[in-house]
């Protein structure tokens, strides 16, 4: 069972789920508004995004609707139909076990590298390890999975590579939405994964290089074995 079903083009719904008003440029205020409704399901993949509905539930024109879809596009979320609107793309199975092999990649070779900022990288991660503990404590799982991309992010920024860091900056969005499907199939998972980002944040305080990179590796590879145990027909 894929977790992220490509049913028939769905007419997207006028009315779009509310998000706090935020000061912005209007094409920024429609793409944060549907990058929410992605995370939260209300748009699915196969979702056929009208631009005047969506125009209407911002309270925007068409213009920034467009500038916003196009932007959208580019982070391989929708595909756009000029004239006609856009479609929400699913994420295939394929699509889910190429980003978890390069997030394997990247994590495993920027946790080595890291290391020679472990002190400051503590700090970080103990914060955002908090802020995990906080989201799950109330339930808030797109809160909890932006938490938890954080945490895996400040690992691979303390490797000190723009190259890579640009890189993995571009999975961040197929891995919020990758972390939100595990999270619903298996709520379990919230706790297992504090659990663990836990023995990440104790093997730098102990200063052991081994276990930390090695935590790091299969903290991501537990996560994979979850999703296809639990989307397994």
């Amino acid at each position: 069972m894929n977790p992220f079903p490509a049913g028939p083009f769905v007419a997207a719904p006028p009315q779009a789920v509310a998000i706090p008003a935020q000061v912005g440029p209007a094409a920024d205020r429609v793409y944060r508004h549907l990058k929410h409704a992605f995370f939260e399901q209300v748009h699915p993949g196969g979702t056929l995004l009208n631009e005047g509905e969506v125009a209407a539930a911002v309270g925007v024109s068409r213009t920034p609707v467009r500038e916003a879809l196009l932007r959208l596009q580019a982070e391989g979320l929708v595909r756009v139909y000029p004239k006609k609107g856009a479609l929400v793309l699913p994420m295939s199975a394929q699509d889910i076990d190429d980003v978890f092999a390069a997030r394997t990649m990247v994590e495993s070779f920027t946790a080595r590298a890291a290391w020679a900022a472990r002190g400051p990288l503590e700090s970080v991660l103990a914060g955002h390890l908090v802020q995990m503990r906080v989201t799950a404590a109330d339930r808030r799982t797109t809160a909890f999975a932006a938490a938890d991309g954080d945490f895996h992010t400040a690992i691979v920024d303390a490797a000190a590579n723009p190259v890579i860091s640009r890189f993995y900056s571009g999975l961040r969005e197929r891995q919020l939405c990758i972390a939100l499907a595990v999270i619903r199939l298996s709520p379990e998972r919230m706790r297992r994964s504090i659990t663990e980002h836990a023995a990440i944040v104790g093997a730098l305080r102990d200063g052991n290089r081994k276990v930390f990179t090695e935590l790091v590796a299969t903290h991501t590879q537990n996560a994979h074995r979850t999703l296809l145990g639990l989307a397994a027909p």
